[in-house]
Parts: structure tokens; C-alpha cells; sequence
């Protein structure tokens, strides 16, 4: 019973600072994602994926406290649906539309990410984030450049971060100058 306790501060730590990054300014003043319910989807997701991408070297337990991430943030979904008014039967529909969204952004951010490949990336996330502009979609190679930079950061973090649940994802402001 200890361990859970300690495994939920260390999961409420961390997800904490992980949705903090998400909410900052800079990802929607200046690098171009919406500040809409989805939009403020579409930042934690590749907040998370960020995140999930560094805890997937990690140890055992660095990676038991992702996966309590990766279920806080489902809760947060669900509980977010419901506000907006979906009723019960509703919401497990939308959940699964929700995991699949987020699970695509996490395959098709990673192998661009993998490939090093800032255009793909950018690309990818234009489809993402603005699904209904076509080509009027706005530029995202900052946000794309953020991801590297903070991608490439996080791989240089140690695992005592990950595992007590400090580790801090610089925002945009932070890096990008």
C-alpha cells in the first residue's frame, strides 16, 4: 500500500509538470497551436509523447510511472468528455477515438523524430492539429523544431528524473529564443 501512495505522488508530480508545459503561452502565442479544446489536446499529446519517448529507455520503475501517466491522462480525457456533456453511453465511443487519435500522433511523431526528419515531423503535425485547413494550415516547423530540441534534451536527462518524477520538459519560451 506504501508504494502505491508513493507511486500516486510521484505520478501527480510528474504529470503535473508535464501538463504545466502543455498550458504554456508560447505553444499557442507563437507556435501556432490552437487554444481550443483540441488544441490544448493536440499540446498535451506531444507533451506526453515526449515524455513517453524518454521513459521508454528507462528502468522498470521509470516506466511503471509512465504508465500511470498514460492512465491519468486517459482519466483526464474522460473526465473532460463528460464535462462537455456526454453522457455515459457516449463516452467510451469517443475515449477509443481518443486513444486512437493519440496513439497515431504517437507513431507518426516518433518515426519522424526517429528519421530526424524536421519536414516530416512538421508535416505530420500540420495534419494533426489543423485536420480541416488543407494547405491554409499555418507553418509549424517551430513547433517541430521545439520537439527536436526538447526530444534531444530529454535523451541527456537522468534517470533519477524520470523515476522520482521530476522531469521537467522545457517550454517553448525556455528553448527557443
Amino acid at each position: 500500500m506504501r508504494k502505491k501512495k508513493n507511486n500516486r505522488l510521484i505520478v501527480d508530480r510528474q504529470y503535473d509538470l508535464l501538463t504545466t508545459v502543455a498550458r504554456a503561452p508560447s505553444l499557442y502565442l507563437a507556435l501556432g497551436v490552437p487554444d481550443t479544446v483540441m488544441g490544448r489536446f493536440e499540446a498535451l499529446a506531444l507533451v506526453l509523447i515526449l515524455y513517453f519517448r524518454r521513459t521508454r529507455q528507462s528502468q522498470q520503475g521509470g516506466q511503471e510511472v509512465a504508465q500511470e501517466i498514460v492512465d491519468a491522462f486517459f482519466q483526464d480525457v474522460d473526465h473532460s468528455i463528460r464535462e462537455l456533456g456526454i453522457g455515459d453511453q457516449g463516452v467510451p465511443k469517443r475515449m477509443k477515438k481518443f486513444a486512437a487519435m493519440f496513439y497515431g500522433r504517437l507513431e507518426s511523431y516518433a518515426a519522424a523524430l526517429d528519421a530526424r526528419d524536421r519536414d516530416r515531423l512538421a508535416e505530420a503535425l500540420r495534419r494533426n492539429i489543423y485536420p480541416e485547413a488543407g494547405d491554409k494550415a499555418p507553418d509549424l516547423e517551430g513547433l517541430a523544431a521545439w520537439m527536436f530540441t526538447t526530444d534531444d534534451d530529454l535523451t541527456t536527462r537522468p534517470e533519477e528524473e524520470v523515476i522520482s518524477g521530476r522531469l521537467a520538459i522545457k517550454a517553448p519560451e525556455e528553448i527557443l529564443r
